[in-house]
């Protein structure tokens, strides 16, 4: 190996670490035996290993007991790793592999962390304390959470939910009970992790996000 990537943690307690991908098997997990040990519950011993084999950089998932992510999707057996890959380990570290080419980033923009609910709006997930919503959201449900999510606390007028919901619309077609199923129905999903009610109701304005600490 001539030049030699590395993996830069993106978020928590190691953000901004970063390690260099410099034996032909490199392990990442809990074990003390691991190139990058992660001391997290969560993460298998051995959970996956990258190897170097004929010029490529493979990324192996090692039967982990709470599974590999690999920009933002399940992940099983082995691939070839591309610059920029994001590898999250058990939903419990995000690394990014940075090849032999690229420039290595310096900062990340980190996920937006407030409250137990956390949105990725790139990969359309939703976490409760750190597990993920699976299934997915649908589009309208995601895009009203991101919108209730993005306000901070703020009330989110009728009006407002329509024009990101639904867009192009003018509001044709879309019914008061519309927006009260949709709201219904997104409640049900979140419950689904947490039954604390995130979505509160402001009678006679609209809604608003309680992502407060519970």
């Amino acid at each position: 190996m001539n030049e030699q990537p590395v993996l830069v943690a993106r978020e928590g307690q190691l953000a901004g670490h970063r390690w260099t991908i410099d034996t032909d098997e490199f392990i990442i997990g809990r074990g003390g035996d691991c190139q990058i040990v992660l001391p997290e519950r969560q993460v298998s011993r051995h959970h996956v290993k990258i190897t170097y084999e004929n010029d490529r950089y493979i990324l192996h998932d090692l039967g982990s007991k709470n599974g590999t992510h690999l920009n933002g999707k399940v992940f099983e057996g082995s691939t070839q790793l591309q610059d920029g890959d994001e590898i999250s380990i058990a939903l419990a570290v995000k690394l990014v592999f940075v090849g032999t080419d690229a420039t290595i980033p310096l900062t990340f923009d980190p996920p937006k962390m407030e409250g137990g609910l956390v949105i990725d709006d790139g990969q359309r997930a939703v976490f409760i304390s750190g597990k993920e919503l699976d299934p997915p959201l649908s589009l309208a449900q995601f895009r009203l959470l991101e919108l209730l999510h993005n306000a901070q606390g703020a009330v989110i007028s009728r009006d407002e939910i329509v024009e990101v919901v639904w867009p192009g619309t003018d509001g044709l077609g879309v019914s008061e009970q519309a927006i009260d199923a949709l709201v219904r129905r997104l409640r049900d999903r979140l419950a689904e992790l947490d039954e604390y009610n995130y979505i509160v109701t402001v009678r006679g304005h609209g809604f608003r996000l309680d992502n407060e600490p519970h």
